[in-house]
């Protein structure tokens, strides 16, 4: 395997290729071929071109979101190591599964080099630096091809101008083509699971709340909780910043009076402390949504585009059905 970073390369990858487009697909998706073997794979990552000759044996994933699309793709037993897990694995894709973890945050680049792996799957390009994981080169050197989820490249040439279902198959596609499965089952499974979501009907507004205190930090246009509040029909706050998430001042939160608030619950900044915080500041107690109790409930692994996403949706609908209005 090799990986080469060209300024000038073809763009492959089907999230550039479908950058234009800002409707929510969850209809019927032509049906992927499946997957031939034999054939060198070229794909332009984020501006890395990854030349994969052969499917990875030995995968070191980084953020939960990239080893919970493996492991949905039936592929644990690639995974030498995990990094970063932002909670636990679905109960759907863990039984029988036992990977072994590497670090609790991101990894250093030894520790990874240690494992001998041949393929690092990343699910924040942020972790490909010189002060975390490794710059990608560096792995390029010795041959180790590198990959991050293609809805967190952060250069804008490389973002969609909005999450969509298609963009997200498009990602599960590319995946299951670099390891040579057939992602029909997983995809079939999403689909059937989205075509089950009803979208709100009400006309609700909503804040998506990750993080933060003194400056809150919210799901903003272009990203998974875009695309979630889409498929569960509601209108994000910050869907005019072209971003995954942004900050955003609570004097801005509390004059966009959103109806419900949808909460993350992340180890390091849980559900009760941010009702907490919203509850005991003078401005932010008298929202609406804070006054009635509108939350909805998110875990922090759920938040970003992959495996999870169409049942984190299905979730946060169902909960949506319970939120009463006067």
């Amino acid at each position: 395997m090799r990986t080469r970073t060209s300024p000038i390369v073809a763009l492959i990858v089907a999230v550039t290729a479908t950058g234009g487009c800002t409707v929510v697909s969850s209809g019927a998706a032509p049906a992927p071929s499946a997957p031939s073997s034999g054939a060198s794979l070229t794909i332009d990552n984020c501006g890395t071109e990854v030349i994969v000759d052969a499917p990875p044996q030995r995968v070191v994933t980084v953020k939960s979101s990239s080893t919970e699309l493996l492991l949905a793709l039936g592929l644990g037993d690639r995974i030498v190591a995990q990094a970063f897990p932002d909670g636990p694995v679905p109960e759907r894709w863990s039984d029988g599964v036992d990977i072994p973890t590497l670090s609790e945050s991101a990894p250093g680049r030894e520790a990874v080099l240690a494992l001998e792996p041949d393929f690092v799957f990343a699910g924040w390009e942020s972790v490909f630096s010189a002060d975390s994981a490794g710059e990608r080169e560096s792995y390029a050197a010795l041959g180790i091809d590198t990959y991050v989820a293609p809805s967190a490249c952060k250069d804008p040439a490389y973002q969609p101008e909005s999450m969509t279902v298609d963009l997200l198959e498009e990602h599960v596609r590319e995946v299951a083509q670099i390891f040579d499965v057939d992602p029909v089952p997983f995809l079939e499974d999403q689909r059937a699971t989205l075509d089950g979501i009803a979208p709100d009907s009400r006309g609700l507004t909503a804040l998506w709340y990750s993080s933060g205190t003194e400056t809150p930090y919210v799901g903003a246009g272009i990203g998974n909780p875009q695309l979630i509040m889409d498929l569960i029909g509601v209108e994000n706050v910050a869907e005019d910043v072209r971003d995954t998430w942004t900050s955003m001042s609570w004097e801005a939160i509390v004059d966009a009076n959103p109806d419900v608030i949808v909460l993350v619950d992340a180890s390091w900044n849980s559900v009760e402390d941010k009702i907490a915080l919203l509850e005991g500041n003078a401005a932010t107690s008298r929202l609406e949504a804070v006054v009635n109790g509108r939350y909805l409930v998110i875990p922090f692994a759920s938040t970003e585009a992959g495996a999870r996403t169409a049942w984190a949706a299905e979730d946060l609908s169902a909960q949506l059905r319970m939120v009463s209005l006067p």
